[in-house]
């Protein structure tokens, strides 16, 4: 049988990859998928590159049209990422009846609901393994592997930038902007590092992973972000003094009042095995209610862990190549009928317990006005630091953890504290979870 003739758009870190992996076990590759898969044509801005990676046969081009329009192409790996340039491209090759593969969350998230309808229209496939969590199967597993379940909740650091932020910064002690300049030498992070550093790209993620588990449709501008960057190396000695570790988690659940889908800096028990992923990996925990909590860990991103997640679309598609379409996996795990329209709830609404630090005068009185306000609320004190202050300062650090309460009552509590004339300062807020 003919190989399947590929066209790949992009040829850098993970469209590198991919080239190298699929020439490297091309036999292994094919032997799975049940005929060879060929990189026919490329698209690449800087056509040496393909040399450099050993793509002597294959045809390039500097238009990635060309690619998409070419009638021998019957699938189209997108890996030039962005939303712009890329929505138009996997249109103009669905609507050219080819079947795609994609590395890219942004463009999934924003533009998905679309891009699954067109697919679906024409009868083609659009993978996506790669865009969440790198080399980690967690999209199938979630998608097809955990099918029986009802899935009640998902939590998944999914953003290994700012996970190797956290550990250095809990390790060494050091300051965020010291380990973020780390990680932009070391290439973990962008020179401009807010997608990563302020939950954009976890939420990304999330939107996607919130989707399939649930069958929803794809609602990233419902999705609530918060980033790491005003996180202190003191939360993060605090909260391991309390027995916690901070992590920037994806958090999706569901609720008897809607969907659950936030992304934030969170304390976690340090006895959790989520708790104990550091450096630039990844992990998702998801939780069924027949199998229970099953966790997913790995490398989240670099050139052959995401491209060994493209390479597994590419066989999967090769392999349904010949299949009824309408007998296909369905893109977002539930039949397109049967999506249902469960409302994403407001972050004001969300119930979690809270760890809180606040500057306060050392005077008489203060820990009773601050008890008081949050008796008012409901909210009840789970554990209490207060550290003896310096000499010579008459200022010290009162750390609370909260049991769960709904945020809007928390933050009507703290805007009722940092009103006090014996707080100092605005009152540090980090949500904590128990994955339990």
């Amino acid at each position: 049988m003919d190989p399947v003739k590929v066209g790949l758009l992009g040829l850098g870190t993970v469209g590198g990859g991919t080239a190298i992996v699929l020439k490297r076990n091309a036999e292994e590759i094919a032997r799975r998928a049940g005929r060879g898969i060929v990189i026919d044509y490329a698209a690449n801005l800087d056509l040496s590159r393909a040399e450099e990676l050993g793509l002597g046969n294959v045809r390039l081009t500097q238009d990635a049209f060309d690619v998409v329009n070419d009638p021998d192409i019957q699938i189209v790996v997108e890996l030039i990422g962005g939303y712009t340039v890329a929505r138009d491209l996997v249109l103009q090759a669905i609507n050219n009846g080819k079947h795609v593969v994609t590395a890219n969350k942004a463009l999934i998230a924003l533009h998905g609901n679309e891009i699954f309808a067109a697919a679906q229209a024409k009868g083609v496939m659009v993978a996506f393994e790669a865009a969440v969590a790198g080399g980690i199967p967690v999209i199938k597993a979630v998608r097809e592997g955990l099918a029986a379940n009802r899935i009640e909740w998902l939590a998944g650091i999914i953003n290994g930038t700012s996970n190797f932020i956290l550990t250095e910064m809990r390790d060494k002690g050091r300051s965020f902007g010291d380990v973020l300049s780390e990680a932009q030498a070391l290439g973990y992070a962008e020179a401009d590092p807010t997608f990563d550093v302020e939950g954009i790209d976890a939420g990304h993620k999330l939107t996607i992973l919130s989707s399939i588990a649930f069958g929803i449709p794809l609602q990233f501008k419902q999705t609530y972000t918060e980033g790491i960057s005003k996180i202190t190396a003191e939360d993060v000695s605090y909260a391991a003094e309390l027995g916690y570790r901070i992590k920037l988690l994806g958090i999706a659940r569901r609720t008897d009042a809607g969907i659950e889908q936030r992304v934030h800096p969170t304390l976690i028990p340090q006895r959790r095995l989520i708790a104990n992923v550091d450096g630039v990996m990844n992990a998702v925990l998801v939780k069924g209610d027949a199998v229970g909590a099953t966790l997913y860990y790995g490398a989240g991103a670099g050139a052959e862990p995401t491209a060994s997640a493209v390479i597994a679309d590419l066989v999967d598609i090769t392999r349904a190549l010949t299949a009824d379409p309408e007998n296909r996996v369905p893109h977002l795990a539930f039949q397109p009928s049967q999506l249902e329209d469960t409302a994403i709830l407001p972050i004001d609404e969300v119930e979690t317990a809270f760890y809180l630090r606040m500057c306060a005068l050392d005077r008489p009185g203060v820990l009773a006005d601050v008890t008081r306000i949050m008796g008012e609320r409901q909210i009840s004190i789970e554990a209490f630091i207060q550290k003896e202050p310096t000499s010579g300062v008459d200022k010290v650090d009162i750390i609370m953890l909260t049991q769960r309460v709904r945020e809007g009552n928390m933050n009507e509590a703290i805007a009722a504290i940092e009103a006090l004339e014996t707080i100092c300062s605005s009152v540090t807020r980090i949500r904590v979870e128990t994955l339990g």
